[in-house]
């Protein structure tokens, strides 16, 4: 079974991406598991090898991406759970002076009206990470407010700020306490390598389990980014923000997607009660999308489930995607660094197929239970 995926993973490397993990668990158990490639396989972008080309391993640390909005959006529903916040309240209530259309669903179905992004370090180049943030918040609305559609990582930012002033701590704070710590996800945290905030990662050998992104020579080093968040938004508010900057293993991303399978974000069925489970993951009406969308998960996202049409879940532009699906009892974990050393190359869709395709085999393969 593992040489089948293994095979999968082999016919994309270095094509697609320089390093590929995937993990494919039915009913719970892993059934598949297989990781190829170099963490860092380019000096530059023109392609010139790396002195030092360490492989890929099934303990590798990925940059998630945009992965990183289903952990924002746990943080939001536990608190809600709580009373700290309500969904369809006003983010006024924590940002003074925002428009009152915008709640915390709008901002996690993207239909509050906001541009899909905002290069904050290029319009402020000299501020510091809440100057920039600050900034971000008083993002104007550029589109009708309730939908249709538009993908934004602006309206992720704001929601991981809300969580942080609802919640009373930083978003990777909150993020440690309300799931990783209570999952066991030992691996998984923002700024891996990045001292003196290492205990986001405690248990984690820094930089050589990361594999490097792209090519920014503007970045200290210069190099290959290897240790720091990809997205330049979200490395511009400091490599902590609510639609990027989570680094995490196959095996901690697939133990999050169980949760997320068996509805409940906790060994003993608390943090995310089943009911705010299932709101996460029902549909919420967004028009205009080529999918639906729950609140901060997409459902039947062609771009990533394939063949399991149905199943939920997201990727990530660094090339990483988690599916999940229920009916099944799949959970299916990618993680690639499909960015390094330049962004833009292609295959990454099909990869991601061909992994769902080969979890579907492995699914026929046993009866349900």
């Amino acid at each position: 079974m593992t040489d089948r995926l293994g095979a999968v993973l082999a016919g994309a490397v270095p094509r697609v991406c320089a390093a590929a993990v995937a993990l494919v668990a039915v009913d719970g158990s892993v059934a598949a598991a297989a990781a190829t490639g170099e963490l860092v396989r380019y000096a530059d972008a023109e392609g010139t090898l790396a002195a030092e080309r360490p492989p890929a391993g099934h303990d590798s640390i990925f940059d998630l991406a945009s992965i990183s909005k289903l952990f924002t959006t746990a943080v939001l529903l536990s608190l809600a759970e709580e009373g700290a916040i309500g969904l369809d309240e006003p983010v006024a209530a924590w940002i003074p002076g925002h428009d009152p259309r915008v709640t915390p669903r709008r901002l996690l179905t993207h239909t509050a009206g906001l541009p899909p992004t905002r290069r904050i370090d290029l319009e402020l180049p000299d501020a510091d990470a809440s100057e920039r943030m600050e900034a971000m918040l008083r993002t104007p609305i550029a589109h009708p407010v309730g939908g249709p559609y538009l993908y934004s990582d602006v309206g992720l930012v704001i929601a991981g700020r809300v969580a942080e002033l609802a919640g009373g701590a930083p978003l990777d704070a909150l993020v440690r306490a309300r799931v990783t710590d209570v999952l066991g996800l030992p691996d998984t945290g923002y700024r891996p390598v990045a001292p003196p905030r290492a205990a986001t990662l405690s248990r984690v050998a820094a930089t050589e389990r990361v594999a490097a992104t792209e090519w920014k020579p503007e970045r200290p080093g210069p190099g290959c980014v290897r240790g720091e968040v990809h997205d330049e938004t979200a490395y511009a508010l400091g490599g902590v923000a609510g639609h990027a900057g989570l680094f995490a293993t196959a095996g901690d991303l697939l133990a999050f997607g169980e949760a997320l399978r068996l509805g409940a974000i906790r060994q003993d069925g608390g943090v995310l009660r089943p009911e705010s489970v299932a709101e996460m993951l029902r549909d919420q009406g967004a028009e205009g999308a080529a999918f639906r969308h729950g609140l901060g998960v997409r459902i039947g996202d062609p771009a990533i489930v394939g063949p399991l049409s149905g199943a939920f879940g997201h990727s990530g532009f660094t090339g990483t995607s988690l599916v999940v699906d229920p009916a099944r009892g799949l959970t299916v974990v990618l993680l690639t660094n499909a960015v390094h050393p330049v962004r833009g190359r292609d295959g990454i869709r099909e990869l991601r197929h061909a992994v769902a395709g080969e979890a579907l085999r492995l699914r026929e393969l046993q009866p349900l239970t």
